[in-house]
């Protein structure tokens, strides 16, 4: 199979390449507003939509570029069909709350159709069913219990025996009239709408910390500040960390290739039960009918090099649907709750003028979507149906706390397990675009060269908590492996909770006579 297309050998979403989005400047001084969103994704840029429309003022504050994180690498299903969620949420929190959520997920979806018929949006918005299934027949029973959850809920849908995709079998749970789209078109009429209401976007512009109060201070990392009534925290990981949610939030990667089938995908979007997941969406790229290979899901910095995630989809691909070449991969970062409900609404029960959206689990669409129509209901002071759902004071024990102690003793034996470890790879071994650990004078130390011979060493000691980071090959990144920061091979903070640089260290100054 071959590539064709640049993006294969340097990860870039198709959506981010294919969208051409205005430019933004850095904020340059103090600044007073109504409402502080922090966050260009989804999430913030409809919260912005919905305060503007109603006459607040709104200032959105982006580390980077506007829909250069989790949005712009999505695979864009607009879907209330999260995985085998409903007969879990039944067991655990009962049929009242299993129906509030599959509401929810559904009032975001048609919020998102409503705008796009209206706006007369272009973007590739399609409606097809949603079908989860198995190849294994240990799994017949869950696929017919959510089935029946599907039944006492109410959603159009049910078990099936056999599906269209050139694959064995054994059933599937489908869900009716749910949609795919292109990410960016919709949410470029957004940023485009909310400029002509007069939002305020700032890119490159990283805020550090809250400072709470009835008028609160969004701290800027380069000193600056915004003063605000109302806070929102959209920036995927919270942005302001005070109340422990690194603890609470639990990072894992997935893997995306885009690519051009010798076999179209029957109509709809499949996911399979068994691991490891395989997801399959049709996407239109220069007018041709292409396919996404979802999957290989894994906690972030952990497991295998992170480039055999790529091949593992690409002979997936190559294998079900005869794929010819390689188009585009990219991978993304999704955030996973204890009890796998987002925390969206009030950051605590203490300050009433702070907001969070986070933990939407790979399926942000729609999360991402209703955290604006939470939020925004939340400033405006109207009634929610969702409100305690999402809350993010809640902790119910169960199954969250099974959960909350399994994953931070996770994070403990990588914290003690980087400290102990000693590569046995020097610098001189470093190829050109290769990344590595390495050791330093006996000391753990980070290294990639780049196509041109260029040498970037930093210290591999997360700034967050203290836990080693380690290469991640697919993408070409420094992760780490306890909560999820991830850094440029140049050391850059690009995905919190971190929120300073990886130490650099210079190359030119290192001593390779003794660096054993």
């Amino acid at each position: 199979m071959t590539s064709e297309h640049p993006n294969t050998n340097n990860p870039k979403s198709y959506w981010v390449d294919s969208a051409k989005l205005p430019v933004f400047p850095a904020l340059k001084s103090d600044i007073e507003t109504e409402v502080a969103i922090v966050g260009g994704g989804i999430a913030g840029i409809t919260t912005a939509f919905l305060l503007a429309k109603e006459g607040l003022k709104v200032t959105l504050l982006e580390s980077t570029r506007l829909l250069n994180g989790t949005t712009g690498h999505t695979t864009a299903k607009v879907t209330a069909q999260h995985g085998l969620i409903y007969d879990e949420l039944i067991g655990h929190f009962g049929v009242d709350s299993a129906k509030l959520y599959y509401a929810a997920n559904e009032d975001a979806a048609h919020f998102i159709e409503n705008l796009i018929e209206k706006h007369g949006i272009d973007c590739d918005y399609q409606k097809k069913s949603a079908f989860i299934y198995s190849t294994s027949e240990n799994d017949r029973q869950s696929l017919e219990d959510e089935a029946k959850a599907y039944k006492e809920i109410g959603i159009n849908g049910g078990f099936i025996d056999h599906i269209a995709l050139p694959i064995s079998a054994i059933g599937a749970v489908e869900m009716k009239n749910q949609a795919q789209f292109h990410p960016l078109k919709y949410l470029m009429h957004l940023v485009k709408e909310i400029s002509e209401l007069g939002v305020e976007i700032f890119e490159g512009t990283t805020a550090s910390h809250i400072e709470y109060g009835d008028s609160a201070v969004v701290h800027l990392r380069d000193g600056l500040k915004v003063r605000a009534k109302y806070v929102v925290s959209a920036s995927h990981f919270p942005f302001h960390d005070g109340k422990g949610y690194f603890s609470r939030l639990y990072p894992k990667r997935s893997y995306v290739v885009a690519v051009k089938p010798e076999k179209n995908l029957p109509d709809g979007m499949y996911i399979s039960l068994n691991k490891p997941t395989r997801s399959f969406r049709s996407v239109q790229i220069n007018g041709e009918d292409m396919l996404l290979v979802t999957g290989e899901s894994h906690k972030t910095g952990q497991g295998i090099p992170e480039i055999e995630h790529y091949k593992a989809l690409e002979e997936e691909a190559i294998k079900t649907f005869g794929a010819q070449s390689v188009l585009y991969r990219w991978s993304a970062q999704d955030l996973v709750t204890p009890d796998k409900v987002p925390y969206i609404g009030r950051m605590s029960e203490g300050p009433d003028n702070v907001f969070v959206a986070t933990g939407f689990r790979k399926w942000g669409m729609t999360h991402g979507t209703l955290s604006g129509m939470l939020i925004s209901d939340l400033i405006l002071g109207r009634d929610n149906p969702y409100e305690r759902l999402y809350a993010p004071s809640r902790f119910p024990l169960d199954p969250s706390i099974k959960t909350f102690v399994k994953e931070n003793m996770n994070v403990a034996a990588h914290l003690i397990g980087g400290k102990l470890d000693r590569p046995d790879k020097e610098i001189k071994d470093i190829q050109h675009n290769e990344g590595a650990v390495i050791t330093i004078k006996g000391k753990r130390a980070g290294a990639y060269k780049d196509n041109s011979g260029e040498l970037f060493v930093v210290d591999t000691t997360c700034t967050h908590m203290g836990c080693e980071v380690n290469w991640n090959s697919g993408d070409k990144t420094w992760d780490c492996p306890c909560h999820g920061s991830r850094f440029s091979h140049e050391g850059e903070v690009m995905e919190g909770p971190a929120e300073e640089p990886l130490k650099r260290i210079d190359p030119e100054k290192i001593d390779y006579s003794t660096s054993t």
